[in-house]
């Protein structure tokens, strides 16, 4: 079973994750503590508000460092709605521009939409090979809730390493609805709300964390 830790750092459904996680055969702790949270063979970090309190509450428990530290050992760390975000390099909200975990370059910013928040069930568009998303309908849809995300990948290509595979989803523009790249995955939407397909791709990943 795979030991898996909620990041707790005072923002997120983190309740709804750990019941989410449990339900597909996780042994879930709910934590701030930096070595559980190093250690475990899975992270989570979840996120709902606003990108530059998240970022305060992720530097209060050393949360860019628990990143960074697991990435670069190879350890899985999954990212959910805000905590998706906060992956990327910069997030501007309401004039304020706050520095990111920056495992990706890009911006989080206002989707250009006539209908704000972007709440309710949607579609995605999948890229081939996904691990996230394997086994499900081209038409299954996921539960979102944001008005800011990310509008352009902004990744270069490299021939050093595979390219991550970016999920997208379409509210006004087309807007990255998860990403795939080697130890990090994210999501915009909530698979802890989003029913039977929510719980496919948390049980996706746990099986891409036991390998």
């Amino acid at each position: 079973m795979a030991r898996i830790v909620v990041l707790d750092y005072g923002s997120g459904n983190l309740r709804s994750a750990e019941r989410a996680l449990q339900r597909v055969g996780a042994d879930v702790t709910v934590t701030s503590d930096f070595d559980a949270a190093t250690e475990a063979d899975g992270l989570v970090v979840p996120g709902v508000g606003a990108f530059a309190a998240c970022m305060k509450g992720l530097h209060a428990v050393r949360g860019p460092q628990i990143i960074g530290r697991r990435l670069a050992g190879g350890r899985p760390v999954l990212g959910i709605c805000v905590g998706m975000q906060v992956m990327f390099e910069r997030g501007v909200e309401f004039g304020e521009d706050t520095e990111g975990c920056g495992e990706w370059p890009g911006l989080v910013e206002k989707i250009q939409a006539d209908v704000l928040p972007h709440m309710g069930w949607n579609t995605v568009r999948v890229p081939a090979g996904s691990t996230l998303f394997a086994g499900l309908d081209a038409g299954t849809r996921f539960y979102f809730v944001h008005s800011f995300g990310v509008r352009r990948w902004t990744l270069e290509p490299s021939h050093a390493i595979a390219p991550p595979k970016v999920t997208w989803t379409h509210h006004g523009e087309d807007v990255v609805a998860a990403v795939e790249n080697g130890p990090l995955s994210a999501t915009q939407f909530h698979p802890e709300k989003s029913g039977d397909a929510g719980a496919t791709v948390l049980e996706n990943w746990l099986r891409s964390v036991t390998g």
